[in-house]
C-alpha cells in the first residue's frame, strides 16, 4: 500500500529511504571499526614490509638488523619516531574501501532477503538463504569496492618503496586513483577483482550469516525491535569482527 505524499514527508528518513539509510549506517559502522583497528593493520603491514625489504637488501642476515620486533614495539617505535597520529597514516583509502564495500554488501543482502528470497511464513530467514545471500552480497560489495581496495594496497606498498630507498609513486589517494586510471584505464581499477570477489564471497558467507543471527537473537531476547538501532548494533559487532581479520 502506497503512503500518501504528505504522510511520507513526515516519516523518519530511515523509513523514507531505507536502502540509503542502511548503506550509510553500514558505512559508518565500518568506518568506526576501521579507525579503531587500523593501527593494528598498520603495524602488521610495517612488520611485513620491513622483513621483505631487509631480506632484499641483506639476505637472511637482514632479519637480525630489523629495527622493529613484535607488534607492540613496532607501534611504540612509530609513535616515538614519527608521532602518534602516524598510527593512522594511510587510513583514508581504507575508509573509502570500507564505506563502499560494507554499504554495498549490506544493501544487496537486505534486498536479496526481502525481495528475492523472502522470509518463511513464521518470519524466520532460513540458514541456507543467509549463506547464499551472504555470498552474493559479498561478490557485489567487493566488485564495487575493488578500485578502492586496489588503491589501499598500492598506498601500503609505498611504505615498502620508502624502506627500499625508492621514490614514491603517489602523492595521495586522489593522485593514486588518477594515475591508475591514466595508466590502465577503467579496467585497470578492477585489476585482481576475480580472486578478491572469491574471497569476499567466502568471508561474507560467515559475516552476513552472523549478522542475521545476531539481529534475530537481539530481537527475540532483548527489548530491541527490528529497527535501525538493532541493525546498527548488529552491523557494529560484525564490523569489528571483520576489521580484526
Amino acid at each position: 500500500m502506497s503512503v500518501p505524499e504528505d504522510e511520507e514527508r513526515l516519516l523518519p528518513l530511515a523509513q523514507r529511504w531505507p536502502r540509503a539509510s542502511k548503506f550509510l549506517l553500514s558505512g559508518c559502522a565500518a568506518t568506526v571499526a576501521e579507525l579503531a583497528t587500523f593501527p593494528l593493520d598498520l603495524t602488521k603491514t610495517r612488520l611485513q614490509m620491513q622483513g621483505e625489504a631487509a631480506l632484499a637488501r641483506l639476505g637472511d642476515s637482514g632479519k637480525e638488523c630489523a629495527p622493529y620486533r613484535g607488534m607492540v614495539r613496532t607501534a611504540l617505535g612509530i609513535v616515538q619516531e614519527e608521532g602518534f597520529l602516524k598510527l593512522w597514516q594511510g587510513v583514508t583509502p581504507a575508509i573509502y574501501r570500507h564505506i563502499v564495500y560494507s554499504g554495498g554488501r549490506m544493501v544487496t543482502y537486505e534486498h536479496l532477503r526481502e525481495v528475492v528470497f523472502g522470509k518463511s511464513e513464521d518470519k524466520h530467514y532460513p540458514l541456507w538463504k543467509s549463506v547464499i545471500g551472504g555470498m552474493m552480497a559479498g561478490v557485489v560489495g567487493q566488485f564495487l569496492a575493488n578500485p578502492t581496495d586496489l588503491v589501499k594496497v598500492q598506498m601500503q606498498m609505498e611504505g615498502k618503496r620508502k624502506l627500499e630507498g625508492k621514490p614514491l609513486r603517489f602523492r595521495g589517494v586522489h593522485h593514486a586513483f588518477a594515475k591508475i586510471l591514466s595508466e590502465g584505464g577503467i579496467r585497470g581499477l578492477w585489476a585482481g577483482w576475480v580472486p578478491n570477489i572469491q574471497r569476499a564471497a567466502l568471508v561474507n558467507m560467515g559475516d552476513l550469516t552472523t549478522y542475521d543471527t545476531v539481529k534475530h537473537y537481539l530481537v527475540l531476547n532483548t527489548p530491541l525491535e527490528d529497527n535501525i538501532m538493532t541493525h546498527g548494533l548488529s552491523s557494529n559487532l560484525v564490523g569489528l569482527h571483520k576489521a580484526t581479520q
